[in-house]
């Protein structure tokens, strides 16, 4: 239990100033993407962290465990259901 006091202690807490930061890392370090870009990146990250998990994630293709997160996205930004 001293670890999990000691652990949690030592964690960076949440202010104003930190969540800014956050917010200007988040618009100014992707700007430059397009969303072809992003979407390369992030078949790239996909493939490294398959890599390094092997036979977990290896079986599963990252398009098809995204489809119900973009349904969602087209629902709520009221757009048709993918054909």
């Amino acid at each position: 239990m001293a670890f999990l006091v000691y652990f949690t202690a030592s964690m960076i807490q949440p202010t104003r100033r930190l969540a800014e930061l956050e917010a200007r890392y988040g618009r100014d370090a992707f700007r430059h993407l397009s969303y072809a870009d992003a979407l390369d990146l992030f078949a790239a990250l996909w493939a490294e962290a398959r890599a390094l998990q092997g036979a977990a994630l290896a079986e599963s293709d990252w398009r098809d465990d995204l489809e119900p997160d973009l349904a969602v996205a087209r629902a709520v930004n009221g757009l048709p259901p993918r054909a």
